[in-house]
């Protein structure tokens, strides 16, 4: 499995001032490598990728490339809702030196199953890296259905799915349907262990910042068979998989990582920090569970 089973979203860590964190970003990619993540997915939505300039994005791929050097995988985040656009950026991601590509389900222009499909066929022929699907219809306003998944599928760079539209039905659909070599991840921390019941693959974590060991433990138990153990700590983290998404992610994240010491807690906007009765919310599960 070329990405692994743990893969984790990473945030982007910025200044107090907003510009991009490089001693952070650093950091945080040394953190995630400790603590069990597979994969570095970059300038996903959780880094705030619709904040991001492109030459911040083609920064922050070099960066990591040589800052992991060779010891997990890096999906670039190549998104957009313009195909030209993607395309031509999938090119230059490429040179960077990344592992593979993600694209996400073109949001607000509300497309058709074909024109969702003839979106990602343009992504996988603009490079020969592997190539993984987003679906994430609560921030697209678009659900890529199980048929234009499967469909996909079939080209030869796609081999991975991320899969976030929470409806189980349709996930398993597509689990069930797609060739062996094509791996179905979670986006969804809550579902991890669900879709792993499903025939699913792994993860594309954002909670794995905080509790990346107990989420590769999880994971691993229940592939071991030990589904009792796996059981209890999808239990005892369901709150930090919940609380990272109180309000605006990834700011009860980034407020989490910085009571970490990790990173700052800022934000662009349109996105701001969150409110001192928050704060007081993520306390409560942070201090049981993370530190």
């Amino acid at each position: 499995m070329l990405f692994g089973r743990l893969l984790t979203a990473m945030c982007t860590p910025f200044t107090p001032d907003g510009e991009i964190d490089w001693d952070a970003q650093g950091a945080l990619i040394e953190h995630l490598i400790q603590t069990g993540t597979d994969t570095i997915v970059v300038s996903g939505t959780t880094a705030e990728s619709p904040t991001l300039s492109k030459d911040e994005k083609l920064a922050l791929f070099s960066f990591t490339v040589k800052q992991v050097a060779g010891r997990v995988k890096i999906i670039a985040g190549v998104g957009s809702n313009n195909t030209v656009e993607t395309v031509q950026f999938t090119r230059l991601a490429a040179e960077t030196g990344v592992d593979g590509v993600m694209g996400v389900v073109p949001y607000y222009n509300k497309p058709s199953q074909e024109g969702i499909y003839q979106h990602f066929v343009a992504i996988a022929n603009a490079t020969t890296l592997p190539v993984m699907l987003y679906n994430v219809p609560g921030r697209t306003s678009a659900n890529m259905t199980a048929e234009t998944m499967i469909r996909l599928s079939e080209l030869k760079n796609v081999i991975a799915i991320k899969e976030a539209s929470g409806n189980l039905s349709q996930i398993t659909k597509v689990i069930s349907s797609v060739p062996d070599d094509v791996v179905v991840y979670s986006g969804d921390d809550s579902l991890t262990l669900p879709i792993l019941a499903a025939g699913g693959d792994g993860i594309v974590s954002v909670a794995s910042h905080l509790v990346g060991l107990e989420m590769k433990e999880m994971i691993d138990a229940y592939l071991a068979g030990d589904v009792q153990k796996a059981a209890k700590l999808h239990q005892r983290y369901q709150p930090v998989f919940e609380g990272i998404f109180l309000t605006s992610s990834p700011s009860p994240l980034k407020y989490a990582l910085a009571k970490k010491g990790l990173i700052h807690p800022t934000v662009r906007l349109p996105l701001v920090e969150m409110t001192e009765d928050e704060k007081q919310q993520v306390d409560r599960w942070f201090h049981e569970l993370v530190q």
